[in-house]
């Protein structure tokens, strides 16, 4: 029997052209030894866009970074998948991204204020609906497909609550799973059926808060969960869960519904390994380990030359210390205890 090897996944966001070598150090130097076989690189605008360089905004991050950073995933057995959020998080409260900036016709919810601040609106999102949006989020997966070399994409699509907004003169009224679907789907077709790349996505908006008992982040209270069945399920759902919990209902869910599914975990040691036992306890139950094929380790700090620095001359923490753990330290205790248990 072939031994298929586990899913060792690690995510960050990058943004810098200024930190590619120390950014190249800490793959070769950590992720490298620690057996991590996928790297999950959310650059979102922060790319510098030659289609469309209006988009690029402060962007640093060059094609030529991107070509040095596959090369260096490549010759270490790294499967290098790029991320850029899609339809949700176009930008942060009321602030728009770049991409709204340029094209303020795509915005969902134009009327609300820019200094709007959570919990009275949390992020923007473009308008699944507008009839040239797709075009130009085409061209952006395009560009950072080829920049990359990359035979996988992920669309994001987490935590998206500007949806089928009453002044939209499009999406108003429409259902927020048909939406949501319809945006899935569009996205499928470029990349999976036209540029044959795999696709992954996150998978909050498809978790079901009633039926899971998950919060509104993890999972769906608007109704966009009931897209689930109408979507192709032979996209990748990594579905995020960062504190320990009673039960993680989704991963059964999932693999019943014929989807892989990825496990994901932040900093919080004790959260990380409980979800990825019960994980692959339902797997088993379901007797579909191939479709739970391993984890991914998320990080959400601020990368700089001094983290990845700290990050690459770390030494594991004593057992004595693991309660005193800063974020960073315990980011890597979990990085640490998640490969090994992979292994």
């Amino acid at each position: 029997m072939i031994k298929i090897e586990p899913v060792r996944a690690f995510h960050l966001r990058f943004s810098s052209h200024d930190l590619v070598e120390p950014f190249k150090e800490f793959i070769e130097k950590v992720l490298v030894p620690k057996g991590i076989n996928h790297l999950v690189l959310e650059c979102n605008t922060a790319f510098v866009f030659e289609s469309h360089p209006e988009i690029s905004g402060k962007g640093k991050l060059t094609k030529e970074d991107a070509k040095e950073l596959s090369e260096t995933c490549k010759n270490n057995g790294i499967r290098l998948i790029p991320l850029f959020q899609c339809l949700g998080h176009q930008g942060w409260g009321g602030a728009p991204n770049t991409i709204l900036k340029a094209y303020p016709e795509f915005d969902e919810t134009p009327h609300v204020p820019l200094d709007a601040k959570w919990p009275d609106f949390f992020c923007r999102s473009w308008c699944p609906l507008h009839p040239d949006v797709n075009a130009l989020a085409f061209d952006l997966m395009d560009e950072l497909i080829d920049a990359f070399e990359a035979d996988a994409f992920h669309v994001g699509m987490d935590e998206v609550y500007a949806m089928a907004d009453d002044e939209c003169p499009r999406c108003k009224g429409k259902d927020r799973a048909d939406l949501f679907a319809k945006s899935v789907n569009d996205m499928y077709g470029h990349l999976v059926k036209k540029r044959g790349v795999e696709m992954f996505m996150w998978g909050d908006r498809l978790n079901d808060s009633d039926k899971t008992g998950y919060n509104p982040w993890e999972g769906d209270t608007f109704g966009t969960h009931r897209a689930i069945d109408s979507i192709p399920n032979d996209i990748v759902i990594m579905d995020w869960h960062y504190d320990k919990l009673d039960a993680y209902p989704s991963i059964g869910i999932f693999i019943e519904k014929g989807f892989t599914v990825i496990p994901a975990c932040w900093f919080k040691t004790g959260a990380a390994v409980d979800l990825l036992d019960e994980s692959k306890r339902q797997a088993e139950e379901l007797r579909s380990e191939g479709k739970m094929p391993g984890m991914i380790v998320t990080s959400w700090n601020g990368w700089t030359k001094e983290s990845f620095g700290k990050f690459v001359n770390m030494a594991p923490p004593s057992k004595e210390s693991q309660e005193e753990l800063e974020e960073l330290e315990e980011l890597y205790r979990t990085l640490d205890v998640i490969t090994g248990k992979l292994a």
